[in-house]
């Protein structure tokens, strides 16, 4: 079946026609690893990852490249202002590097918790100062560069095709309107290397043919994504506010250097919104991950919210929306414990339910990852009466390979903790013995652990606790 995306390059929805059959090389740009990422962040991460899987639902072999931006990436677009990096080292007191190491394994705890696939290629910025000084020689060879005081920037006014992402065209600018010009010779142009103050020593800084310093932040998605993938793949991916500077800029120097726009597909996820504005670092007041872990939230029942948005559509965070997703979900995944994985009778006709289901199913994540629809064919799939529990649970399970929500884990083996299991037994000795003072003190530890016990005709039966128990 057709893939439809929407390409922003192009500004229309496309086939996806990969550049070898079978196979897709995908990009999506990292963190910049100076602090936690918030949950606009991971907003961005939740739909590559569902990207990612759809592809690989529909068979092909898909080769994931991110990059962590841990140099380069100064606190202004205008190539001004201080290394975030050496930024976050002056506010923790740690050296960049230990920085960058304990926010990049943050990051990746942060995937875990939200069941987001780990690419196959992870490349630093500081292990690849090799190539991108090479690709900055390409573009200098190619006569795209000049000299400042400060650095070597990339002429955009040299570039016939540059600003394609966003129409821009270079002398139709003012000077100065967009940024500060400082020596720059157009308000686009961008650092491809910056040269290290005069008497002052970074943390990270390198030897160069230009001399002492350290590479822009765009340069390097352009020489790590041509390194891994090729000078021209398949799909290139970010957020919303990369359209304009960096993104555009990475298919500048791609441009320049390799004559390609460096990726055929490139998809953007929309911002995350928190009252009337997006949700950003730079306003000191962000929302992570674990902010919503340590109030009883289900990192998954996040997830879930971000699939009650298209990924082009802006979405609006309130505790209550999440609260909403974090019921839906506990409310999913008691339906789906309840489904009996025995196989029942199949009357005619049956079989091909399932199969219109499957169809509705595809058609929906390829028709641009329409994950609203998804959730809608989801919940009427449990309502409807002309499948066996065998053979919903059989689809959900076959759907969640997209969803990632970790649906049918419930209904394969245990999913209580052996401390629990233990405390139960020891309930059940003192039930069996009318010890109600025991029972009833070990059923609080119980619920003080984040379980509930229940007694029933079979005895005892435990669940983890719902949101609000």
């Amino acid at each position: 079946m057709t893939i439809k995306l929407y390409n922003t390059l192009s500004r229309a929805k496309e086939e996806f026609v990969p550049l070898k059959p079978g196979q897709a090389g995908m990009y999506t740009c990292g963190p910049t690893v100076y602090d936690h990422a918030h949950i606009g962040n991971l907003r961005t991460y939740v739909f590559e990852d569902v990207l990612r899987r759809v592809l690989e639902y529909n068979g092909l072999q898909v080769n994931h490249v991110m990059n962590i931006t841990d140099v380069g990436h100064l606190e202004s677009d205008a190539d001004s202002g201080e290394d975030k990096m050496e930024k976050g080292s002056r506010r923790t007191g740690k050296t960049a590097w230990e920085i960058a190491g304990e926010y990049t394994e943050a990051f990746k705890s942060d995937l875990g918790n939200l069941n987001i696939q780990e690419p196959h290629i992870w490349c630093k910025a500081t292990d690849h100062i090799k190539e991108q000084i090479e690709t900055i020689r390409c573009i200098e060879q190619k006569g795209y560069t000049y000299r400042t005081s400060d650095g070597i920037y990339f002429d955009t006014a040299k570039l016939k095709k540059y600003g394609v992402l966003t129409n821009i065209v270079v002398q139709d600018l003012l000077a100065g309107a967009r940024i500060d010009m400082g020596e720059k010779k157009h308000p686009t142009d961008f650092a491809l290397w910056k040269f290290s103050p005069e008497g002052v020593k970074r943390q990270m800084e390198w030897e160069s043919p230009w001399g002492q310093g350290f590479p822009g932040w765009h340069i390097e998605c352009s020489a790590m994504a041509a390194k891994y993938l090729g000078p021209l793949f398949d799909i290139h991916c970010g957020g919303e506010d990369a359209i304009a500077v960096h993104h555009t800029n990475e298919i500048a120097q791609t441009q320049a250097c390799h004559g390609t726009n460096l990726a055929n597909y490139w998809l953007h996820g929309y911002f995350l919104q928190l009252g009337q504005e997006k949700m950003a670092k730079s306003s000191g007041e962000f929302l992570t991950l674990q902010t919503l872990m340590d109030k009883g939230y289900d990192p998954l029942a996040y997830r879930y919210f971000c699939f009650t948005g298209h990924y082009r559509s802006q979405l609006s965070f309130t505790y209550e929306s999440l609260t909403a997703a974090q019921r839906a979900l506990e409310n999913l995944r008691s339906e789906v414990k309840r489904l009996d994985p025995t196989p029942g009778p199949s009357p005619e006709g049956r079989g091909e339910t399932v199969e219109k289901r499957k169809k509705k199913f595809l058609e929906a994540i390829n028709d641009d990852l329409n994950m609203p629809q998804v959730l809608a064919i989801l919940w009427d799939l449990l309502k409807d009466n002309s499948l066996d529990a065998a053979q919903k649970l059989g689809l959900i399970k076959d759907f969640d390979r997209v969803l990632g929500l970790k649906l049918t884990e419930t209904t394969e083996g245990s999913a209580i903790p052996a401390e629990i299991e233990d405390l139960i037994l020891r309930r059940q000795e003192a039930r069996a013995a009318k010890n109600w003072a025991e029972s009833d003190r070990l059923r609080n530890k119980i619920s003080n652990l984040g379980f509930v016990v229940e007694d029933g005709p079979k005895g005892q039966t435990v669940r983890p606790k719902k949101f609000g128990e």
